[in-house]
């Protein structure tokens, strides 16, 4: 089926191949641990003095062949075990890689290496199970994918990670974000900002490449100001409304052509609304801010199609501070919206009139 939005033209994806999603799905969050790049192999190495070891051989984030040191000496039970546990999960994930392939061309939407070796570092640490979440457009495109949807192809170099509150981790991590993000196998260095007396709340890869990790919070107002986290041993950017959509979460899986791993994400109809009124908060960015109504545009034409009621709830809840700006980006969009997506329309203002 395809449906015009305002914005893009988006499809369902035949029930079989939302089937088989929702499979892989099912065995990444069942999984505490995720290969941060390829699957890799075991193989065995030899010291000075002879001795034979088990070591982990596989491609980094950023292409570079790595060996990690696995166990020791070859044939001594903790070794053996440790090579054959590891073997299984090398065997069982080389299995599922022509699916992963198979659902990027189909239209599913699979993150890049960098991408993907960095979210599954902070998967590895807990921070998703401990409350972060994955925002901007990397999130977006898991939620198409969770709702069997196809779209236009677009593209982002940012990982967007989200807390509302201080993570909830057993015990609190040993290495700090910067370290987590550096287990990607990609050296990131901190991002000044404009006040450099002011704390990173960014991070980049070294060199020339634009891929960037921004951590961001809650703002308690509509300023952006720098807010510690002290269990990452990190800052972070505050965003305004940021808590609205971090009110309620999902998990959901982020997919690579090598890989799959949890996440954690939040409800659809809240990104989209929060998409709505971020896009009358930014100055100067026209570019930014229409990229947010295309993404809001998408989501609010499937939900009304798909899940009645769910956009009418997510206004409800809206702050009432906030509640200007989604009418300011409504009212540039009614031409639109309202002929074409009455039932999105009579959703998103049954609770402005």
């Amino acid at each position: 089926m395809d449906t015009q939005t305002p914005t893009s033209r988006w499809a369902a994806h035949p029930q079989a191949l939302n089937v088989m999603y929702a499979n892989l799905e099912a065995y990444a969050l069942q999984r505490q641990n995720a290969f941060v790049g390829t699957a890799g192999s075991v193989i065995e190495r030899e010291n000075a003095n002879g001795v034979r070891f088990y070591v982990h051989q596989f491609y980094d984030a950023t292409g570079k062949q790595r060996e990690r040191y696995l166990g020791g000496p070859v044939g001594a039970p903790d070794a053996n075990t440790k090579a054959d546990e590891l073997r299984a999960r090398i065997v069982e994930l080389k299995a599922l890689v022509p699916t992963f392939r198979m659902l990027g061309r189909e239209g599913f939407n699979l993150i890049d290496p960098r991408a993907y070796g960095t979210i599954a570092a902070l998967h590895n640490r807990g921070v998703f199970e401990a409350g972060g979440m994955l925002i901007g457009s990397h999130a977006y495109g898991v939620l198409l994918n969770r709702m069997g949807i196809r779209v236009a192809a677009y593209t982002t170099d940012d990982v967007d990670i989200a807390r509302r509150e201080e993570l909830a981790f057993e015990r609190l991590p040993e290495r700090d974000f910067l370290a987590m993000l550096s287990e990607s196998g990609i050296e990131f260095l901190e991002v000044p900002g404009l006040d450099r007396k002011s704390p990173a709340t960014s991070f980049k890869q070294r060199g020339r490449g634009g891929f960037h990790v921004d951590l961001l919070v809650p703002s308690k107002n509509e300023t952006f100001p720098v807010v510690p986290v002290p269990e990452l041993r990190a800052f972070a950017t505050g965003l305004p409304y940021l808590g609205y959509l971090l009110a309620e979460s999902q998990t959901g899986m982020v997919v690579a052509r090598e890989g799959c791993c949890a996440v954690r994400l939040p409800l659809p109809e809240r990104f989209a609304i929060h998409k709505l009124v971020v896009s009358r908060l930014r100055t100067g960015r026209n570019t930014k801010s229409q990229k947010d109504i295309d993404q809001a545009s998408v989501l609010l034409a499937v939900l009304a199609t798909t899940h009645a009621g769910a956009i009418e709830s997510a206004v409800a809840a809206l702050p009432r501070r906030a509640v200007k700006h989604l009418r300011a980006a409504l009212a540039s969009m009614r031409p639109a919206l309202a002929d074409r997506l009455p039932r999105a329309w009579e959703e998103l203002t049954v609770h402005l009139r």
